[in-house]
């Protein structure tokens, strides 16, 4: 039967109103384990991954004992509660803490003391969990058994209770034992809507950088997913002259994988993401057996070096648009195309110009720019070979050719839509010249609705800023130049040679 409550007498009321919380120094951690070993029920802790220590004090005395540390991988109720999926409780873990030691030290047990300490603690926790790992904690967990306590302090101080646990208790990593005494789990919101922004779509880009990019990514496809990828990538001919242990198909397997889950995939980066592939993954991609292990290895960072520098790139990517048209159906009608360049990570400068479709950003190709050249005939190589006509070809200043232009236009049967710069003066003068004033070709309203909108939209002219950005006059910089199919008969009329 628990005590009735009394009303903290004045000497107490005193101590309530002057106690002070702390962190623990290095110095005291060794006594603040003592401590706990003494006097809590479950004895001193070794905490996880991130942690602080607490100490409330009055007059240089020690009164309580705290810590906060890693939340739990996985609970039920409060993975429930925040609405959150797999993905993202594995990415934004580290905004929740789990207060794992509360310890009301002995001749200390005053009325209100514990609710007291408690919301000093919280008000203070985030900016300390700032200031210590770079990132904010938004919510706190705790475990209160229910044999031995009711919770009243979490009570009192706000916490919601969300439901028993399911009785396992962890012995070593990644293994749990049931222990049959399940706890009553007690959460506490940190920060003003902490659910809803622990389950929102996007975090912050800064808080992004801070919890998620740490996560390693890891694969999450299954099985059947693994074996159905793998089946589009046997077609791509194996360099290796003999039977090896990682087959080329589970190779591009491992390295498309890690494209969908957000891996870097440099060499070193792939092996570590290889290894976090379960036996059952390794053996759907078509791992050989170690015959002295017994187990399905993993590849090394030199086996995904050789595969990547002599498999055929084109056979490459035909697997792909092969498994994009299964997975997303065929490729829409796409009235824009955009070809842009980008600078390839971890590759030593190495480029790339991809085709696609912005409106549902559906691959079309892709073309790797040779080394001491550039861009322009990258483009033209990677337009020979995709089927375009009757499309809309976006491209920068930088392609803004005769060549380039007459090739979309006479060749691909498609038409164009290209920048030209203030350095482009000439071109620009004889587009003042044959083209009507802006308002006479568009609206800024209409252009929303007409399709010549959504075009603006895939071009680098940015037209929030410049809502005609075919009149030089409006934006000094920049304009479009955009060719129709009736205008084929002379596609390089006024076009002028350099970007």
């Amino acid at each position: 039967m628990s005590k009735p409550y009394r009303p903290p007498q004045v000497e107490e009321q005193v101590v309530l109103e002057e106690l002070q919380v702390q962190l623990a120094s290095p110095e005291q951690l060794p006594r603040f384990q003592s401590l706990l070993r003494r006097h809590h029920y479950l004895g001193a802790i070794k905490p996880i991954g991130e942690r602080l220590y607490y100490v409330a004090v009055w007059r240089g005395q020690w009164l309580a004992l705290l810590v906060f540390c890693a939340a739990a991988r996985h609970l039920r109720h409060r993975d429930r509660w925040i609405g959150w999926s797999e993905a993202q409780r594995r990415k934004r873990l580290s905004l929740v803490t789990n207060n794992a030691r509360f310890l009301i030290l002995p001749h200390w047990h005053l009325p209100n003391l514990a609710s007291r300490v408690l919301g000093l603690i919280l008000e203070r926790l985030p900016q300390d969990w700032q200031g210590r790992y770079a990132h904010p904690v938004w919510l706190a967990e705790s475990f209160v058994d229910t044999q031995l306590f009711r919770g009243t302090a979490y009570k009192a101080s706000g916490w919601s209770p969300l439901g028993p646990t399911q009785g396992y208790g962890r012995c070593q990593q990644d293994y749990y034992v049931k222990h049959d005494r399940p706890k009553a789990l007690w959460v506490k919101e940190l920060k003003k809507n902490a659910r809803r922004s622990l389950c929102a779509e996007h975090l912050s880009a800064t808080l992004a950088a801070a919890v998620e990019s740490r996560v390693a990514p890891r694969p999450t496809q299954r099985v059947a997913e693994l074996r159905s990828l793998r089946q589009h990538f046997e077609g791509v001919p194996d360099f290796r002259g003999r039977v090896e242990s990682y087959p080329l198909s589970g190779l591009l397997t491992m390295v498309g994988c890690a494209h969908l889950c957000g891996a870097p995939r440099g060499h070193r980066d792939l092996k570590a993401f290889a290894r976090r592939y379960t036996q059952a993954q390794l053996r759907a991609l078509g791992v050989r057996k170690n015959r002295k292990t017994g187990r399905y290895p993993s590849p090394s960072k030199a086996t995904f070096g050789r595969a990547l520098r002599a498999v055929d790139p084109l056979r490459v990517e035909a697997a792909l648009l092969e498994w994009q048209t299964q997975v997303r159906g065929p490729a829409p009608k796409a009235d824009l195309l955009a070809a842009d360049g980008k600078a390839l990570r971890h590759s030593r400068g190495a480029q790339m110009v991809t085709l696609t479709h912005p409106a549902s950003q559906y691959y079309r190709g892709s073309q790797l720019v040779e080394s001491k050249s550039n861009e322009i005939p990258a483009v033209r190589q990677l337009l020979e070979r995709v089927e375009v006509a009757g499309s809309l070809i976006g491209i920068d200043a930088l392609h803004t050719q005769q060549d380039t232009g007459r090739q979309v236009v006479q060749e691909a049967g498609a038409d164009y839509l290209l920048t030209v710069k203030a350095n482009q003066k000439e071109l620009r003068q004889t587009l003042a010249k044959r083209l009507p004033p802006p308002e006479q070709l568009f609206s800024p309203s209409a252009a929303l609705a007409a399709p010549l909108g959504a075009y603006r939209a895939g071009a680098k002219s940015q037209p929030n800023r410049n809502p005609h950005p075919l009149h030089g006059t409006h934006h000094p910089r920049a304009g479009l130049l955009s060719r129709r199919r009736s205008e084929r008969d002379h596609p390089a009329a006024g076009l002028g040679g350099g970007a």
